[in-house]
Parts: C-alpha cells; structure tokens; sequence
C-alpha cells in the first residue's frame, strides 16, 4: 500500500488540521497544534475513545472500540519506543467495527504516568501492562495480545510471565532480541557507544532534536522515505522536542544490559500460539530476528514483507491488519 505523508504523521505522533478555518493558521504558526487535531479527528473517524483508568495514584491512557466478552478474544496493541496508541489508528481502519481493541499508551508515553526508568525497563513496562489489564478487566479472559519493536519485546516478556492472559500472540519486528546481523540502527548505536559517561552528549537516531535528524529517522525507519510538507515536517519535531529528556531515559531503560535481550530469554515460556510479522527491508531491527525467534519456537507462523522496512503499521496497514485477523480467527478456533 502507497505511504502517504498522513499516515507518517500517525504513526510519529503527527495530526493533520480538519476544520477548513483553521488550516492556514495552523499551518503557518502552530504546526504541533495542526499535527494533534488530525488525531482527535482521526480517532472519531474510527470511532475509538479515549479513557483513563488509575491503579493507586499511577494512570493509564488509552483508546478502545467494541466491546469486550463474547466469543472473539479482544485485541490488546502496544505500540514502540516514542509513539502512541494513535499509531495504531491506520491499521484500526481496517479492523472489524465489532472486534473489541484497545490501544494503550506505553509507560511514560503520551498520556500514561512518567515515573522512572525502573518501569521503562523492558520488565517494568510488562509489569505495569499487567497492572492496567487487571485494571480494567481484560484479564477477565485471554486476549489476543500485539507489540511492535519496543512493545513486541514487552508483549513476548508479557505473554511468558503472564500466559494465562494471553491466548494469541502477535510480535511485529519485535527489540529484545540478539539479532545474527546488524541493521543500519544497530550498527550506528555501536558507534555511539552510549555505555559511555558522555552519553548524555550524544544524539540518538530516534530522539531528532533537528530537521536534519528527522528526516533521517524517517529513512532508517521507512522502506521508502515518504514525501511529507516541510510544515508537517516542522510539526512532528515541534511536539517531538519536549519529550527529548524523557525519550533519552526510556531508550538508555530499554538497551541497558537488563532489557537488551529480555524477549530471547523469555521466549521458552511463551506458550501461545505466536505470530512474527516482520519487514524484510527492516534497517532498525533486521529481519534476522524472525530466525532467532523460529529456532526457538519452530511451530510459530512467520509473516515476511517485501519492500517494507520497520514501520509495519504504517507503511502497509492494511496487509498488517489482514495478517493479524487471519491469524487471530486460526488461533480462536484452535483454541
């Protein structure tokens, strides 16, 4: 499917301006502001809510469609490092109206509570994924569960520590993994040396805190770097650089020694049934990771895509969803 320069603004945190009286305003002098209308507008287009649920005095946000119970499993998706539940939106699009899903904002991101880096860590995050599921029921029955990158490691340390949660696994292009070849990302991180003390000093591909910088994640992210107006452009990076702190914090969590292989290690205690999508021209996390994972669990279903890198969701939405329903209607009733 062609990658259009909106559904890059999905996926990045982007939102594009509906009311026509206020496009050409935004557009010149606030483009954050025109980036986040396009994903309130967008999410009433899908029909998804937003809601917040609390354990103790720590939030959750996140967006849910459907409802739950019933003989269809619900759909749990968790979306990588420095996105948000509104990644999730293009391939919501293409979902069944009566399939229950929820799309939840990762700890610290978005509109979920920021703490420290113990719940940034691969663990804490799956501890505080289990803490919202319980929260608002979803633990009442096996869910199919979703993570893609930082959130595919998350979702298979999940689904080993908590099996019983999950009936149905899905890990797109999934960290935590020791890869048998390096990507573009991987091989630059080695460069960086971000063991360093001088860490702090040092850009990190996916944190831009530049146009230079942003449009060169776009391309390691990307199969094909999509054309997006300059001013869009301008808007990713103005609602990008607040969080430039809090992103640095979360990627150091999730490198550092105890999350860097988290998902490997935990891949002997998944006993759902496991689907790997992965994009062959993937440069952030190689698609040598799919072997690592089949060694380990032989009868897992691995989906590869031809001319797609990293950003799954968004640079072929539609072929996702369709591969995530088919095997989620296979495992329901192996079930």
């Amino acid at each position: 499917m062609e990658l259009t320069w909106a559904k890059t603004l999905v996926l990045t945190g982007g939102v594009l301006l509906v009311p026509v009286f206020a496009i050409v305003t935004s557009f010149v002098f606030w483009p954050g502001v025109l980036l986040k209308a396009y994903n309130w507008y967008n999410r009433r287009l899908q029909g998804m809510v937003v809601r917040y649920c609390h354990s103790g005095t720590y939030r959750f946000c996140y967006t849910t469609r459907g409802t739950p119970g019933g003989a269809t499993p619900s759909l749990l998706l968790l979306h990588g490092f420095a996105a948000s539940k509104d990644m999730w939106l293009p391939v919501v699009m293409y979902l069944p109206r009566n399939l229950h899903v929820v799309c939840l904002d990762m700890p610290g991101h978005e509109g979920t509570s920021r703490t420290g880096a113990e719940d940034y860590s691969i663990q804490g995050q799956a501890r505080r994924v289990h803490q919202f599921v319980r929260s608002v029921g979803l633990d009442k029955s096996p869910f199919h569960l979703v993570g893609t990158s930082m959130g595919g490691n998350v979702a298979g340390v999940y689904a080993g520590l908590y099996p019983a949660d999950v009936c149905s696994l899905t890990l797109v292009c999934p960290a935590g993994l020791d890869y048998p070849t390096d990507s573009s990302f991987i091989a630059l991180l080695k460069e960086l040396d971000l063991e360093t003390p001088n860490t702090p000093s040092k850009p990190i591909p996916l944190i831009p805190t530049s146009m230079q910088e942003l449009e060169a994640m776009l391309k390691l992210c990307c199969y094909k770097p999509p054309k997006i107006p300059r001013q869009f452009l301008w808007g990713l990076l103005a609602n990008r650089i607040p969080n430039t702190d809090f992103y640095r914090e979360v990627f150091l969590a999730i490198v550092g020694e105890k999350s860097r292989y988290l998902l490997q290690e935990h891949l002997n205690l998944i006993t759902a049934p496991l689907q790997v999508i992965w994009g062959k021209n993937d440069r952030i996390l190689d698609v040598s990771g799919a072997t690592v994972i089949q060694k380990a669990l032989p009868h897992c279903q691995v989906d590869l895509l031809d001319n797609c890198g990293h950003a799954i969701a968004l640079e072929r939405p539609r072929k996702f969803a369709n591969l995530v329903l088919d095997f989620h209607n296979k495992a329901k009733k192996q079930a």
